[in-house]
């Protein structure tokens, strides 16, 4: 069709009017397309009188943009995780929270019962002994509930990470589709926990030893000697330990996300953190301050109050008094509960932070943003392709099927 003036539009269209909007898709975002404008006399989606000339802008990530982030959205998407999907998150870690008090006072109660039982039974000149016993096994019981927190976090902090991952690309999973993703990858993840565990005893065993050392065999001097020497050997084992531990935060992310070996992922975290060091460093210590802080708020007045109760229903003192013993024991149950559910809150937003954070230095780096993009559309379009967070020349053959987003 042709104008006054002669003009043709392309394709037999319509040539555009003075003043007309005329679309050419010129602004969408990178690894965006411009949708579609829709029939004639057909009316734009989304809300009526808004974005004239029948499209609709893009819609806007899911949890965070893709593009490198700023500290505040980081933060903020950590929290967003947990908001997103509270059955998973949330519910997940308050149920194995709830699994490890119970663990724990089962084990840790049922050896303090019957330590106390060897002792009342015990003849007089083998009380030493039997005291001294009791207390080891009081000790080693604690190691039980230890080495469950040490797996059953290591699994909530993969799961978490890959909960991130997802909701990046707009899905948000149930605990059976994050346990398919985790799949071969949950031993890996407990024994890189398990290395943390190990050289965190050692480095204690070690300035312990040192400091016992200068009190045990040395004289006046050579004591404070070896207590200055320990207080030094301290201060330098935790600067070296938070060093290590920033420069190596990202390895559960490496292994859940690209499936790497152990080896692999340690060389990997280190090359991501280079250059954003002390980012990190602020990103992991804010988030680490606020859960502590968070639970100490909560739980401190619980106990306070319930210790002042006691008090009171029993200002005799008698520790045996039914009344405060129900009253104490009340106490200490809401209190487990109060922290349980702040520590729950708080492992979902740790996890997710650092989750987030191997997410903006990939983009910075690597340009992680772009192929989230392109999987984005893809999946758009119904298609289906790599792993945005597989590194280029990985072997995929472990890798699980899709899981489908709720």
């Amino acid at each position: 069709m042709t104008d006054p003036n002669g003009w043709a539009a392309p394709g037999g269209g319509d040539a555009p009017r003075w003043g007309e909007r005329v679309d050419t898709g010129i602004g969408v975002p990178l690894g965006q397309h411009a949708p579609a404008a829709p029939p004639q006399g057909a009316e734009a989606p989304g809300t009526p009188g808004q974005h004239p000339g029948g499209w609709t802008p893009p819609p806007r990530p899911a949890l965070v943009p893709l593009r490198p982030l700023t500290f505040g959205e980081i933060l903020a998407g950590s929290f967003q995780v947990f908001r997103r999907n509270p059955r998973t998150t949330f519910g997940t870690a308050l149920l194995a929270q709830v699994v490890i008090a119970i663990v724990t006072a089962g084990a840790v109660g049922a050896a303090t019962f019957a330590a106390i039982r060897r002792i009342d039974s015990a003849l007089p000149s083998d009380l030493e002994t039997v005291t001294a016993g009791a207390v080891a096994v009081v000790l080693l019981s604690a190691l039980v509930p230890a080495a469950l927190s040490l797996v059953v976090g290591s699994i909530l902090q993969g799961l978490f990470v890959l909960e991130t991952s997802r909701q990046i690309r707009g899905e948000r999973l149930r605990l059976g589709g994050l346990l398919a993703l985790a799949r071969g990858r949950l031993g890996a993840l407990v024994g890189w926990s398990a290395l943390v565990a190990l050289a965190t005893v050692i480095a204690l065993a070690v300035v312990a030893a040192i400091v016992t050392l200068g009190v045990v065999i040395g004289t006046g001097p050579s004591i404070a000697i070896g207590i200055g020497a320990g207080l030094l050997a301290g201060l330098g084992a935790t600067a070296l330990g938070v060093w290590l531990t920033v420069k190596l935060c990202l390895v559960p992310s490496v292994l859940m996300l690209e499936r790497t070996t152990l080896t692999t992922a340690v060389t990997r975290s280190w090359a991501l953190v280079r250059g954003g060091f002390w980012r990190t460093l602020g990103i992991v210590a804010l988030v680490f301050a606020m859960i502590q802080v968070a639970a100490q708020v909560v739980a401190t007045p619980f106990s306070l109050l319930f210790g002042v109760l006691g008090g009171t229903l029993a200002p005799t003192g008698d520790a045996l008094d039914p009344t405060a013993l129900v009253v104490t024991g009340v106490g200490y149950l809401l209190t487990i509960l109060v922290t349980s559910v702040v520590t729950a809150i708080g492992s979902v937003v740790q996890a997710a932070s650092v989750g987030l954070v191997y997410v903006d230095r990939r983009m910075r780096l690597e340009g992680l943003d772009l192929e989230l993009a392109r999987s984005a559309d893809l999946r758009a379009a119904g298609a289906t392709g790599p792993d945005p967070y597989r590194t280029p020349g990985d072997d995929a053959s472990d890798r699980p099927a899709e899981t489908p987003a709720r």
